[in-house]
């Protein structure tokens, strides 16, 4: 009984060491911000690695699911003969969730995963330790400027999903089935408020970005500098981003669209 006690409290210590550690780098990159955006071309040429070279996997993604959020749609509605809702349902549902929510496990799986191998290997490479000893502060210069960059492409990223997705419900309703194009957007227009939807969209986008970036890059600077230790950092990316952005988008649906 003792030894399990004990094995518990020190697996408590542990976890609660590393939810300290989290939170200190947290601050350190936070108090940084200023620094790094008044050097904006390093942050300028992570908004163009992160977010430009995701272009392609968003824009094919966001298709595809304003595809099919068109066609279940219809199949839905067209029972209860509102199938001219079918733009206001695909608007609704791609702004307040499915933009924001599917394009950041995108971006954890496309963008976070470079970002923790990148870090990972440049620890295992030794090159943070020798920026410390040529007076370089490796936060200011290397983790807070991708930490910024990946707050701003996030936003840019799920708007640009949002929009395609819409394009793509347009594609499905109304070329395809034959729904009035005029019925279509008016629907969508009258249903879609920009601050209680769209707003909140963006939002979740933000916080999104922010969670993502944060945990790429502190799994990047915290494992082991060896190729397992930098394989493994990258695997928990996915799984750590993934849960916190799941989890994050139930607390914040709860705060917007229940008061």
């Amino acid at each position: 009984m003792i030894n399990f006690l004990s094995l518990v409290g020190r697996k408590l210590r542990l976890e609660l060491a590393e939810i300290g550690a989290a939170t200190r780098l947290f601050l350190q990159l936070m108090a940084r911000a200023p620094q790094s955006l008044l050097r904006f071309g390093l942050v300028r040429d992570q908004v163009f690695f992160l977010g430009n070279h995701s272009l392609l996997l968003i824009s094919v993604s966001g298709l595809f699911v304003g595809f099919v959020l068109a066609l279940q749609g219809y199949y839905t509605l067209q029972r209860y003969g509102s199938a001219d809702a079918v733009g206001l349902l695909v608007a609704l549902s791609l702004v307040r969730e499915l933009g924001p929510v599917v394009c950041a496990l995108l971006f954890a799986g496309r963008a976070g995963t470079s970002l923790t191998a990148e870090i990972g290997l440049m620890k295992a490479g030794e090159q943070l330790t020798a920026m410390e000893m040529m007076a370089v502060d490796p936060l200011t210069r290397v983790l807070a400027p991708r930490f910024w960059g990946g707050m701003i492409a996030m936003p840019l990223l799920a708007a640009l999903f949002s929009a395609i997705g819409i394009l793509g419900g347009w594609l499905v309703a109304v070329v395809l089935i034959g729904i009035d194009a005029g019925a279509f957007w008016s629907q969508m227009q009258g249903g879609v408020d920009v601050w209680a939807d769209v707003g909140n969209g963006v939002i979740k986008s933000v916080v999104f970005g922010v969670t993502v970036t944060f945990v790429a890059l502190l799994q990047g600077y915290t494992c082991k500098p060896t190729p397992e230790g930098v394989a493994q950092a990258t695997t928990r990316t996915v799984v750590v981003s993934s849960l916190a952005v799941l989890a994050l988008d139930f607390v914040l649906t709860a705060m917007m669209f229940s008061i």
